[in-house]
């Protein structure tokens, strides 16, 4: 079965990337093949987070992803020092995977791109004329393939790429609502647990018509510390008088983005978690079709020119939307987990305009520069103010000393 275009995955990575190559070059629709291992709908272990500005990004092709939702208006987060709580317009909504992923696939097999389930990669191999894929449901050959199978990415290992160094582990599970939690628009994250190199979140959902609370733990492995998220997960649900024996655990991980990795080989490349998401947030959904927004008409350019070295993708990567957001965050990371980590959330609770940027940009809000600058501006004032004060270690002697 020959292809231009084999995609291992058929996550929304892996779907957006068919569908926004078929928009830039429709005459490829069907000459693309979508390998999924599971036969829809499938459920996959995620939050449901999504940003608006991934929706904006499917209109844009003309695609309305239409499955039962909740509409997210504000973000809430509770560091050691205090909680910030935003509000504004709409800026995102909240969906099940198992609803989610299956629509997306079934738009895209309504735009001619072939969608192959219960397709198990059990091999692939890249050759100077073309890539092989063996399945439990057959060998696919095409002229590129595309990784975009997730954490455990079979395809980032046939390139020869190390797993990476920023590795998250989740835990999650559905709940009844109780007293105490948020208005239903609100996003809440818990950024206060201690040592924790993550944060705990509760997110409202519906599942089968019924209002619950998605509730979950989400550790950045950055070191060899051995957290039993578990646990902290378990003393959030009792504190809200909730025993988490009664409820059905979930657990997955999660791959970050780093910087100055390759992400292609000839012939090969990489999208959504297979690359890495956001590992600050955790985000992936968005993440995954702003990769697709990108990819599609990459691939098609690159078809057009029979240019298949991809030498060029990880730099165009780099400078893309998802890119461009990716990096920040990852250049972000060290400073919110490292030891300024106090006076960075001292800032946040000072400066809900910082929050209320985020929430623009979360939902695909053209950012005003002058609100930028006002932001850059505190961020300064604040990094020079924390940079003067004496460490903690330098403050304790000097307290001894005197």
């Amino acid at each position: 079965m020959n292809y231009d275009v084999v995609i291992v995955g058929g996550g929304p990575a892996g779907l957006a990337t068919a569908l926004f190559l078929c928009h830039a070059d429709p005459s490829r629709r069907d000459k693309i093949v979508v390998l999924e291992k599971e036969r829809y709908p499938r459920d996959k272990f995620c939050a449901g987070g999504i940003g608006a500005r991934a929706d904006q990004a499917l209109l844009r092709i003309g695609l309305t992803v239409d499955v039962p939702s909740v509409a997210i208006d504000g973000i809430s987060i509770q560091l050691a020092g205090g909680t910030v709580c935003v509000r504004a317009e709409p800026i995102g909504r909240v969906v099940r995977r198992i609803e989610y992923d299956h629509a997306l696939a079934r738009a895209a097999a309504s735009r001619g791109v072939r969608i192959v389930e219960g397709a198990h990669v059990t091999g692939i191999r890249v050759a100077a004329n073309g890539v092989s894929v063996d399945s439990a449901a057959g060998a696919f050959r095409g002229r590129i393939l595309v990784g975009a199978d997730g954490v455990g990415s079979l395809v980032r290992r046939a390139m020869g790429l190390p797993p990476g160094a920023l590795r998250a582990q989740v835990i999650e599970l559905d709940t009844e609502p109780v007293p105490g939690d948020l208005d239903r628009g609100i996003l809440h994250f818990d950024a206060s647990l201690g040592d924790l190199t993550g944060y705990a979140w509760d997110f409202p959902t519906v599942v089968g018509g019924e209002p619950l609370v998605c509730r979950g733990v989400y550790h950045l492995k950055t070191d060899e510390r051995d957290v039993d998220i578990r646990a902290l997960l378990a003393a959030r649900l009792s504190q809200r008088g909730l025993d988490i024996g009664r409820y059905r655990i979930k657990r997955f991980a999660e791959r970050g983005f780093e910087l100055h990795q390759p992400y292609a080989a000839p012939r090969v490349l990489l999208v959504g978690e297979a690359a890495g998401i956001d590992a600050l947030s955790g985000e992936g959904i968005a993440q995954a079709i702003a990769y697709g927004a990108f990819a599609g008409p990459y691939l098609a350019e690159k078809l057009a020119r029979a240019e298949f070295s991809f030498e060029d993708f990880t730099r165009r990567l780099a400078r893309s939307a998802v890119g461009v957001e990716t990096g920040i965050r990852a250049r972000i990371l060290p400073h919110f987990f490292g030891p300024r980590r106090a006076a960075l959330e001292q800032f946040v609770l000072s400066s809900p305009a910082f929050l209320a940027l985020g929430m623009e940009h979360f939902a695909g809000r053209r950012l005003s520069r002058l609100k930028l600058a006002g932001v850059a501006l505190s961020a300064a004032w604040n990094t020079a103010r924390a940079r003067a004060a004496p460490s903690p270690a330098r403050a304790s002697r000097l307290r001894r000393a005197s």
